[in-house]
């Protein structure tokens, strides 16, 4: 499992949404409209955004250590309890397509990781505050 993998299951594992219950099948005596209507699967709910500020806030604040998650990577890591090493950052960097040339552990390459995994996360369900995705 990749570290974007690792940061989706924390942030979206923390959600988790009950399964929709299965439709129980209509005794054989039953109407025929009564059996039709019990062959006819729910529909599906579609699952409210995930509020992922919410969820690290949570975290920060069980840790008890100050944290600048907001704008770090390394301690939006940390929040998470997931790896912050220069690895962990390259691995993520790569799983992020990143295309830059600044070198590894710069600023402007941990900025843009920042950014990049705020929009990754806000496209796959997670509710992101505005001045986060710019």
């Amino acid at each position: 499992m990749g570290i974007l993998s690792s940061i989706k299951d924390k942030i979206f594992g923390k959600a988790k949404v009950e399964p929709a219950k299965p439709v129980a099948a209509a005794p054989e005596s039953a109407a025929p409209a009564a059996k039709a209507e019990a062959e006819t699967p729910a529909p599906a709910v579609k699952a409210e955004p995930v509020d992922v500020e919410a969820i690290v806030e949570a975290a920060v604040k069980a840790k008890g250590v100050p944290s600048n998650w907001r704008v770090s990577i390394v301690d939006l890591l940390k929040a998470l309890d997931l790896d912050s090493s220069l690895a962990a950052r390259k691995e993520l960097a790569n799983e992020l397509n990143y295309t830059g040339t600044d070198p590894d552990g710069s600023a402007e390459k941990n900025i843009w990781l920042h950014k990049q995994l705020m929009k990754t996360l806000a496209e796959n369900g997670g509710k992101i505050p505005k001045e986060l995705l710019s």
